[in-house]
Parts: C-alpha cells; sequence; structure tokens
C-alpha cells in the first residue's frame, strides 16, 4: 500500500488559532489544497463567518489574516480512499507539533476538525508538547459526516472560532 504523505502547514508567525485536521483526503492530496473536495463545508463555513473567498491562494491568505492557520495531525500514513476510519494506525506518524509550536509561540488555540483528528492528537502528541493550549473538537467538515447538517456545522464553528476572534 501507498503511503499518503500530508500537506504543509498553511500559518503565518501571528496564528492565534491553528485548525488541525488528520490527514488530507485524496483530492487535497491531487489538489495540493486543504480541503479540495466541494462537498467539504470548510471553505463554506470560512466564507460564513469571516467572508472568505477566491481561489484556494486568496482563501489561505484570508484565513491567514483572521490568524488562523492550517494543518494536520499526521505527517503520513497508508490510507486507501479518503476516510478517516481508513488510516492504518501502525503505519501513522504525527507531525513534529514539539518543534511547531516552539516556532509559532502565539498560537492558543488547537481546534480538531472532527473527534478523528482530537483522538489522533491525544494518542499520538505527548501532553508536555501542548499542555499551555486550549483544545477543543468540532464537527468534522467533511461530506461523509451527514449527521449534522451544514446549519448545525457552522453553528458549531462559529462558536469554536469566533469566541477566540472576538480577543483580538
Amino acid at each position: 500500500m501507498q503511503i499518503s504523505e500530508g500537506l504543509p502547514p498553511v500559518i503565518k508567525a501571528d496564528a492565534k488559532i491553528l485548525v488541525l485536521g488528520t490527514l488530507p483526503g485524496q483530492r487535497s492530496l491531487s489538489d495540493q489544497e486543504y480541503y479540495a473536495h466541494p462537498q467539504n463545508a470548510f471553505w463554506s463555513i470560512m466564507r460564513e463567518l469571516f467572508g472568505i473567498d477566491g481561489d484556494y491562494a486568496e482563501r489561505c491568505a484570508l484565513l491567514m489574516r483572521h490568524q488562523i492557520a492550517l494543518w494536520d495531525v499526521l505527517c503520513a500514513s497508508v490510507r486507501p480512499g479518503s476516510l478517516d476510519a481508513d488510516i492504518r494506525p501502525d503505519t501513522a506518524s504525527a507531525n513534529d507539533f514539539k518543534r511547531f509550536l516552539r516556532q509559532y509561540t502565539r498560537i492558543e488555540r488547537i481546534v480538531f476538525n472532527g473527534r478523528t483528528a482530537e483522538k489522533l492528537f491525544h494518542r499520538m502528541v505527548p501532553k508536555a508538547d501542548h499542555a499551555r493550549l486550549q483544545l477543543s473538537a468540532l464537527p468534522s467538515t467533511s461530506p461523509t459526516y451527514a449527521a449534522m447538517p451544514f446549519a448545525g456545522k457552522l453553528n458549531a464553528w462559529k462558536e469554536g472560532l469566533c469566541i477566540l476572534q472576538a480577543d483580538k
């Protein structure tokens, strides 16, 4: 089986919030863009909350202007397809959060895009590497998480992101 490797982080030095997914899906890896699947709600939610729109580079620039960064818990894993359930834990390796958080010292909060990202993070990243940070899980923006309609996801993400944004 082929190992899927993640994307580099989308971040600027002043980032306060780090949004973590698990590992990019096939469409995101193919396009080299976070949340590239057209039915993933992430960019639609960012448009509703912050007016973020345009091509991928423009959306990333606007996201960073709001002091929000994107990355993934895993840097690599075997995962046939795009489902988090297909990630092979025995092949998974986590990104280097110790070094990353030493470099980006303004990050105050990690927001997980779904419970799988949260579980992988807690299993694979030592607490000492993130002890100073607030952690919270938000509903997955993946189209496979259909238990919650878009409006519910939007409200949860609004609460999860905008509270800190108001503190700027």
